[in-house]
């Protein structure tokens, strides 16, 4: 029988799949409910020596059109329980489901805040601590996605928690940069045994035109805020190739995060070096009930292509990525029409002639597309094509 047990931070793992640090994660009764259905883990939501007083509304999305949405922008920040609350709930947690990690997430404002905030939640039984480096509502120089931003607080940020514990800990990292390396490098300075990656995006998602005001509205004012979902899953992907592809991170323990719903995501992240996946924006949109999908679309996938267990998938995809100068590129890989499964409807054509090559005839009378020999293999008509009817051509 394969399995799912896979080591993160030197910890066994039933399984990749851990709750991130959210509104998902938040109390006791929420976080245990999780556990019973089969989660490996739960990343607690932030713990601070601050209440947060969060607004209303606070979430906006971009719908597809089916009634789930693609993305989804939140203005939540930490948690609006008192720190000895939240001690409260992760050793309850702890204690009553022992074979589980436990991760907790804090941050602090300064040192000495960070060290004890460590030393806490190390006394409450949790396996691992993850730094919160990366909350994107936080708008302070000493808290969330600026410092994460900041190599010098960073490393600083990293040392003071590690005085704290003797746990593993994380450094969760910002997207809100153009080049996420040098902050990760000082968190491995800082003494971090491991990063994780991403957390959610800096964001306008929609603005209602009657109004003109940015949604949600909160008393006539919005703010910009944290962006995930779906969406930000290809964002996600390429930082967590930025640092796995780096020599100094390649035996680093890594979680990864942004846009993760389906086994398929989950793998995607996994087979470029990521050992753990945290995953909430898929949670809030379908419930704990996911776990099940994962886990058995993972097992599934384990066996069909026949590997032993996750760890011969990790970081697997990575050999496959090179530098866009270092592409062959008198390579050609020209695409054809199945003429069985096409429908007719011209989208292919109508893309190619205005948005590629003019690389496509149309048949009006019969309805039916012809690739020419002005075709340079960039594969739009493919992409748009809505019946998977034109194809790579695998015979090169």
């Amino acid at each position: 029988m394969k399995n799912l047990n896979i080591r993160f931070c030197g910890i066994e793992c039933e399984n990749p799949f851990f709750l991130a640090s959210s509104v998902v994660a938040s109390n006791y009764d929420m976080c245990a409910r999780a556990l019973d259905m089969g989660w490996g883990g739960i990343v607690f939501k932030t713990l601070a020596p601050f209440v947060s007083d969060d607004v209303s509304p606070r979430f906006d999305t971009l719908d597809k059109g089916s009634g789930s949405f693609t993305g989804f922008r939140n203005l939540e920040m930490l948690t609006e329980k008192t720190l000895e609350e939240n001690l409260e709930c992760l050793y309850k947690l702890k204690k009553n489901y022992p074979d589980k990690v436990l991760i907790a997430s804090v941050m602090g404002e300064k040192e000495e805040e960070w060290e004890m905030l460590a030393r806490e939640a190390t006394l409450t039984g949790a396996d691992i601590i993850e730094c919160n480096f990366s909350c994107p509502q936080m708008t302070k120089d000493t808290l969330g996605a600026v410092v994460g931003q900041n190599p010098e607080l960073v490393r600083s940020f990293c040392r003071a928690t590690i005085r704290g514990t003797n746990l593993p800990v994380l450094a969760k990292m910002t997207p809100n940069l153009t080049d996420m390396v040098p902050l990760a490098l000082a968190a491995v300075e800082g003494g971090a045994t491991g990063i994780a990656a991403i957390n959610t995006i800096k964001s306008i998602t929609s603005i209602d035109l009657h109004t003109m005001r940015g949604l949600p509205v909160i008393k006539n004012k919005t703010a910009v805020s944290g962006y995930s979902g779906k969406a930000v899953k290809p964002i996600a992907l390429r930082f967590i190739y930025d640092i796995m592809s780096r020599e100094e991170f390649r035996n680093m323990p890594v979680s990864g995060i942004g846009g993760i719903e389906t086994w398929k995501d989950a793998l995607e992240f996994i087979s470029l070096g990521v050992r753990n996946v945290q995953i909430a924006t898929a949670v809030m949109q379908f419930g704990y009930r996911i776990i099940d999908d994962l886990k058995s679309g993972t097992l599934h996938y384990l066996e069909k292509h026949g590997y032993d267990n996750l760890d011969a998938v990790v970081g697997r995809a990575l050999p496959s990525f090179t530098t866009p100068e270092q592409l062959d590129r008198s390579w050609r890989n020209i695409p054809y029409v199945d003429y069985e499964r096409c429908i007719g409807c011209g989208r292919c054509y109508v893309s190619c002639s205005d948005g590629g090559h003019q690389a496509i005839e149309w048949n009006a009378r019969e309805r039916i597309p012809s690739i020419n020999s002005s075709c340079v293999g960039c594969h739009l008509c493919r992409l748009v094509c809505p019946v998977a009817a034109i194809e790579e051509n695998k015979k090169l």
